[in-house]
């Protein structure tokens, strides 16, 4: 008789409401991540191969089945390499922490380990290369009060470039203006504080929009907000995100800007703009949140092409000078073309 502790799925529940938010201190989107992944999974295994949740063991979850669900996932199902690989990368760490509650799963981890993800160039996403188009984005909402709240959202989110779920996640007081300049409390990934600064003009963009959007200052409101039902809710994501695209778009009629912009593209745009200007790739990361100066290398270290142009004209007197090919003098044209 099958043990419940012998079954694969009896652990998701603790994995996704415990493991997740609380040991490894995943966000909203982190837990829903990990969520679908596991959803997937289980359609696979009961839909496909037709074993019941209530049948299928961990010592099922061999090399020959992950990898079968892998290419059926990318084959069948369609989907791209990495959509696939972040399936793969959830059954992959479920397994590691059940092997973790249970020793014995260790050899099925080992296994499980190996299954290869599928290879995938690495893609640089684009940035606002222009000053001046990202300042006719930030400068494009109305003179009005809403805009108001448009124009200090998206510089706050350009200027501190923290993750957009950090910045509609942010109360009133997180946000402190005892001195001269605004300071902003972040929770980031891995429920890791930072404190950022906020420049001159941010900081007085951030203050008006505190006197018309929070007169009383209510510590525990959430500082940028919707209203629903009469009540002041956190604004999602997905407000933040289609604000941006309206105003990027609008923008665009004028100048040279990537045809996607999201507010991820501000936190790019932002952390690769600093680090063209000099500034200490140490400090861009604690900007940005990285615990590992590696990650910051690897998505904001891309030089301008007027960097990329003073790199090619550097040390480059070896090179010879062009030369007329075809001389105006006939004779020698004669000797060149084998006629003489």
């Amino acid at each position: 008789m099958t043990r419940v502790d012998d079954l694969f799925f009896c652990r998701t529940h603790d994995f996704l409401h415990v493991y997740i938010p609380k040991v490894k201190a995943g966000s909203r989107n982190t837990f829903a991540t990990y969520k679908q992944g596991i959803r997937a999974f289980r359609a696979y295994v009961n839909g496909v191969k037709g074993i019941p949740s209530n049948k299928y063991r961990f010592e099922d979850c061999t090399y020959d089945f992950l990898l079968d669900y892998r290419n059926h996932l990318h084959d069948m199902d369609g989907l791209k390499e990495t959509t696939v690989n972040n399936r793969l990368a959830v059954i992959k760490s479920y397994v590691e922490y059940a092997s973790a509650r249970d020793v014995s799963l260790q050899q099925l981890l080992l296994a499980v380990s190996q299954v290869p993800y599928y290879s995938t160039p690495k893609v640089r996403q684009p940035v606002i290369d222009d000053v001046d188009a990202l300042a006719a984005i930030l400068g494009m909402p109305p003179n009005t009060k809403k805009g108001l709240r448009d124009k200090a959202i998206m510089s706050t989110l350009y200027d501190s470039a923290m993750r957009v779920d950090e910045l509609v996640s942010l109360s009133v007081g997180s946000v402190c203006m005892d001195h001269e300049d605004v300071l902003i409390r972040i929770h980031g990934k891995g429920n890791k504080e930072r404190t950022v600064v906020l420049d001159e003009k941010t900081s007085a963009l951030v203050r008006q929009y505190a006197v018309e959007f929070h007169p009383t200052m209510e510590v525990s409101s959430p500082f940028f907000y919707t209203v629903v039902g009469g009540r002041r809710k956190h604004m999602t994501t997905r407000n933040v995100q289609k604000l941006i695209k309206k105003y990027s778009d609008k923008a665009r009629a004028d100048f040279n800007i990537p045809e996607s912009v999201s507010p991820h593209t501000f936190r790019r745009t932002r952390g690769t703009l600093l680090y063209r200007d000099g500034v200490d790739i140490e400090a861009i990361a604690v900007l940005l949140g990285h615990s590992d100066t590696k990650t910051t290398r690897d998505h904001y270290t891309s030089p301008s092409l007027q960097q990329l142009r003073e790199i090619a004209n550097r040390r480059n007197e070896a090179i010879p000078d062009a030369e007329q090919l075809w001389p105006d003098d006939e004779d020698e044209m004669s000797r060149i073309l084998g006629l003489d």
